[in-house]
């Protein structure tokens, strides 16, 4: 990979109201003129979103809203945008301006409390208007030092590019200190469940939805983990996995296989062996596999005619096999033996009418980040609707899901209470 992708940057988001500065302190930070700026209240009419390499700190994605109190013809439209941006948001940046503060400033700082998301107060324009002692001290008090650090305000002029280094470096040390654990040391994908000197088979379809040149996202950060974890990794397509083994002078520690291909793969593959999906990887590794696991025992439970989500993290161009439109739905309405009603959403078109569905079954999440992948398990479990994830659903619509799980003892147990929830003393289900 050439560039982190989005879904792996700490995502940090310019909160404030219209005209504080926002466009003008992402431009700085950045060093460059990405985005636009005017005096005209309103400027930023969507998130405008950055990508960049912010040393020490490493690769960042910063998301500069609209203002806060738009009170243009499409501001509502704006505003709902602005505050979906707090489902991704792993650090929020209040930017202000000396001497005023109100409602829409507490209500950022209420939300970014609510949610447990570090903040960081910025008072920008100071090089017009200096805040005095009781601002500050206001600001302070309905911040609460030290609640995210011992120096909860910075204090800018970001239109004094003469002084970058003096506002810009202060504001990265700052970043480091509320940058959340799990962007600093995050879960693992697979290096855990290979020994030093370990060996993963990994199994790659090359069909249809297999990118021209190149391999997915999921399958290259697998192979990049296990190399950081001195492991080594085999590359090779299902239907050469057989005669691969056989040349091997013992067993591999784990078998990761696409998901689509995962009933012929656990015929393959020796018993002994951990064997688990790229999916399911990425299910611990951007959410929760134990809920996942959870949720997908509620497919024993559907009955046709059930509302079931489809949820997509990206918006690829689907093909005339597509795994979520079209393989998932068919080989529910196989399990469950009559049509289902299947909605399917995509991108971060996440529907807020969740509790309408008896089940969510989203995608591997390797486009978004892991805040706004929790935030979607979250949203599930307050409407109380299971919710699993694309490998998981697969392995256990295919039979295999007990080894594909094994690897994941949490997970197994998880899936296992679950699924025995509804089961009666003679053995018969309960639906």
């Amino acid at each position: 990979m050439n560039q982190t992708p989005k879904g792996n940057r700490l995502h940090i988001a310019l909160f404030g109201r219209t005209n504080v500065g926002k466009s003008s302190l992402l431009n700085l930070i950045i060093g460059q003129d990405i985005a636009i700026v005017s005096t005209v209240a309103g400027t930023t009419t969507d998130v405008v979103e950055k990508a960049m390499e912010l040393l020490p700190l490493g690769p960042v994605l910063f998301l500069d809203t609209a203002g806060l109190d738009d009170t243009s013809a499409l501001s509502t439209l704006r505003l709902e945008k602005t505050h979906k941006v707090f489902d991704r948001t792993e650090v929020v940046l209040l930017v202000i301006e000396p001497e005023v503060w109100s409602d829409y400033e507490e209500d950022v700082v209420s939300e970014a409390k609510r949610r447990k998301i570090p903040l960081i107060v910025v008072i920008n324009k100071i090089d017009i208007k200096s805040p005095s002692e009781d601002f500050v001290a206001l600001v302070n008090q309905r911040v609460g030092v030290g609640a995210y650090s011992n120096t909860p305000l910075l204090f800018f002029s970001a239109t004094d590019w003469a002084k970058r280094d003096d506002y810009v470096e202060p504001l990265k040390r700052h970043l480091i200190e509320v940058c959340p654990e799990d962007f600093v040391q995050p879960p693992p994908l697979i290096g855990d469940l290979l020994p030093s000197g370990g060996l993963a088979v990994l199994v790659v379809p090359i069909d249809l939805q297999a990118p021209k040149g190149r391999l997915i996202l999921p399958q290259v950060q697998t192979i990049r983990d296990a190399l950081d974890n001195d492991a080594t990794v085999m590359v090779v397509k299902e239907r050469e996995l057989a005669y691969a083994l056989q040349r091997l002078n013992g067993l591999p520690d784990i078998v990761v296989t696409d998901s689509q291909v995962v009933l012929k793969v656990s015929a393959d593959v020796p018993k002994e062996v951990n064997f688990t999906t790229f999916s399911i990887l990425f299910s611990r590794y951007k959410g929760d596999l134990v809920e996942m696991a959870r949720g997908v025992a509620q497919i024993e439970k559907l009955n046709p005619g059930d509302k079931v989500l489809i949820a997509e993290a990206c918006t690829h161009h689907p093909i005339e096999d597509d795994i979520g439109r079209v393989k998932i739905p068919r080989w529910l309405r196989q399990y469950v033996g009559g049509e289902l009603d299947v909605d399917v959403c995509a991108g971060r078109d996440y529907p807020d009418n969740l509790e309408e569905y008896k089940l969510i079954i989203h995608c591997g999440a390797c486009m978004i980040n892991r805040r706004e992948m929790l935030n979607r398990i979250q949203q599930a479990k307050e409407a109380k609707v299971p919710i699993t994830n694309y490998g998981v659903c697969i392995s256990f619509l295919q039979g295999v899901i007990n080894r594909t799980l094994r690897p994941f003892p949490a997970a197994l147990l998880a899936f296992e209470r679950e699924r025995h929830k509804g089961v009666q003393p003679g053995g018969a289900y309960v639906r």
